[in-house]
């Protein structure tokens, strides 16, 4: 069969809803190989072009993503005229994202995806692994005698498709966004039979609930697959490379979720081990699983069980591009980018019209942070230079109760603060001092928020309790704006809700301006050099002024130029208008 674009009819499936008066375009192509045709070297919009070909050999389907450049590379004149102004590859959520925050932009815009629509995260990831918690999370309390006998109970568009041949369909872009997303990631020496041994994919088609499972990995998607199998009443074991259990959590919320999550539950666990081999179940015999020391890669122990799910994390779905014809080199699988996106080649050179997002890239691996990303492109290529605070991207577990994070550890904060010259304090508040979680039985929890104490710059914030994955948008919210504690701390929250969790967080941070901490000496160049850029200007004395302030107190980390602001001395302007108050202690008082 082959696929080929064509335009996309109404109403549109549910999960690319989008407006009536859309350009958007779709292909019905993706599980391919893709590959570039001959090119030397890109070099300006007004003499290349980019394109998609879809077509299919007599040795199985094939996408050829081709990016074609001069007269001189390849003897064919590069087009007047575009049949879209992207082409993104990959209907996920960040293709998605991408593809409508386009279309909203005036862009006539092209999909190709040839497995299912959504994508990993609506077909075989974050929702229907959500709904599966959902479904544990009631069967985990309707297993809770209290809980029981609270309630009066006592018991326990178009796609075309031609003949096989060697036909090809030629789609020519402006711009064209890789958005392939990840697989999931089994490690060697792992037989995967979609049965016994599974994968996050499988695990949410259960055919039969294990006796007894073992997981490799205990991060996100071991963590909530835990959570699922312990609810249906499966014993677990964790087997995890590392020397911890959740390694990437910030340690302290890491231990209490531990104490939460796993020590009373049915779940034993092996750190500091590799699984060296897994065989499935055969013939009546269990899984067994070959452990060896993560160190020593000695020989530690032999696991039989039920099944095993391999947790081990996500590989980029990149093999196949034919990026290394434009001397691009991915880097595990993972196609290397600037902080816009764009595609870098071997010897460091941005690829012209060439983008990638989502998982592919590697800066995130969140489905909401591809959507992002893919947002952030479509800013650029409609003439507002746009780049994304990956720090500001929340990332949340869905166990009972929920994980949830923004910005740095613990451990990273301590690191980026040696390596720049400043402190770090910490506020921690307990859910038990919440009336909402205590009326709602759920006073188990902690939030714990990493900030400065010189300026007030929240660099972290972690919450484990009822819905923390609901009550760390606030945190984001605050650390994409650069919204400071002594500013944050005077909101208002409503009263009885878990969202003064947050509240009182905020209120127990002190913040202290005088703290110097070698500060002058760690600021980035561009603050320390402002005095005099501006001297240089001939700028006015209260320019100077609120320069000075703002070296000497450091009350911006960086400088944020955005559209509103494109030079130094516009913002400093910006800066003077907008904080008249200057004060002795602070610098000035911000409005």
């Amino acid at each position: 069969m082959q696929a080929s674009v064509s335009p996309l009819s109404t109403p549109l499936p549910p999960q690319f809803t989008t407006r009536s008066n859309s350009n958007l375009r779709l292909c019905g192509l993706r599980k391919e190989a893709f590959g570039f045709r001959s090119v030397s070297q890109f070099q300006n919009r007004g003499s290349h072009w980019t394109s998609v070909v879809s077509r299919k050999s007599r040795w199985g389907r094939q996408l050829v993503f081709s990016a074609s450049a001069t007269v001189a590379d390849n003897g064919s004149v590069p087009p007047t005229t575009f049949d879209y102004d992207i082409v993104i590859i990959g209907a996920g959520v960040g293709g998605h994202g991408a593809a409508l925050h386009a279309v909203e932009k005036g862009l006539k815009t092209a999909i190709i995806e040839g497995d299912v629509m959504g994508g990993t995260c609506v077909n075989r990831g974050c929702v229907p692994s959500k709904a599966l918690l959902a479904v544990s999370g009631r069967m985990r309390e309707l297993q809770d005698e209290h809980h029981m006998k609270a309630l009066g109970l006592q018991g326990p568009q178009k796609v075309k498709y031609g003949k096989v041949g060697l036909s090809e369909n030629v789609v020519t872009a402006k711009d064209i966004i890789i958005a392939t997303g990840s697989v999931p990631f089994v490690p060697k020496g792992i037989e995967v039979d979609g049965k016994t041994v599974i994968t996050s994919d499988h695990a949410l088609k259960l055919e039969f609930v294990p006796d007894w499972i073992a997981i490799v990995g205990s991060g996100y998607i071991g963590l909530e697959f835990s959570d699922v199998y312990t609810a249906l009443g499966s014993e677990v074991t964790f087997i995890e490379a590392l020397d911890q259990l959740m390694p990437g959590f910030d340690p302290e919320i890491g231990k209490l979720a531990q104490r939460v999550l796993i020590n009373p539950r049915k779940i034993d666990y092996h750190t500091g081990v590799f699984a060296s081999k897994i065989t499935p179940a055969k013939d009546g015999k269990p899984v067994i699983i070959e452990l060896i020391d993560a160190k020593t890669k000695e020989p530690k122990d032999t696991v039989e069980v039920d099944a095993a799910l391999i947790a081990t994390g996500r590989a980029p779905f990149t093999k196949g591009l034919g990026l290394e014809n434009i001397n691009v080199e991915t880097q595990r699988g993972f196609v290397p980018v600037d902080e816009r996106m764009r595609v870098i080649d071997a010897d460091g050179n941005l690829v012209p019209h060439l983008y990638c997002i989502g998982d592919a890239n590697g800066k995130l691996m969140l489905a909401h942070a591809a959507s992002a990303q893919g947002i952030s492109v479509v800013e650029q290529l409609t003439g507002k230079d746009h780049v994304l605070n990956h720090l500001s991207i929340p990332a949340a577990c869905f166990t009972h109760p929920e994980i949830s994070m923004v910005g740095l550890t613990e451990p990273q904060a301590k690191e980026r603060a040696e390596r720049e010259g400043f402190e770090i304090s910490i506020a921690k508040t307990s859910f038990k001092a919440n009336t909402k979680a205590l009326a709602e039985n759920e006073g188990e929890g902690l939030a714990k928020l990493i900030y400065r104490p010189d300026n007030g710059e929240i660099l972290g914030v972690h919450i484990f309790g009822m819905h923390a994955a609901d009550l760390i948008h606030e945190a984001s919210n605050a650390i994409a704006l650069g919204t400071r504690v002594q500013d944050i701390k005077f909101a208002v929250h409503a009263h009885p809700t878990l969202s003064e969790v947050l509240d009182e967080l905020y209120k127990l941070a002190k913040v202290n301006p005088m703290l110097q901490s070698h500060l002058m000496n760690q600021l980035p160049c561009r603050l320390s050099f402002l005095y005099e850029i501006f001297e240089q200007l001939g700028c006015s004395t209260e320019l100077l002024v609120i320069t000075d302030a703002l070296v000497r107190e450091a009350t911006i980390p960086w400088l944020p130029l955005s559209d509103k602001t494109n030079d130094i001395e516009e913002y400093a302007r910006f800066e003077l208008e907008s904080r008249r108050s200057l004060s002795t202690d602070t610098g000035f008082t911000r409005y």
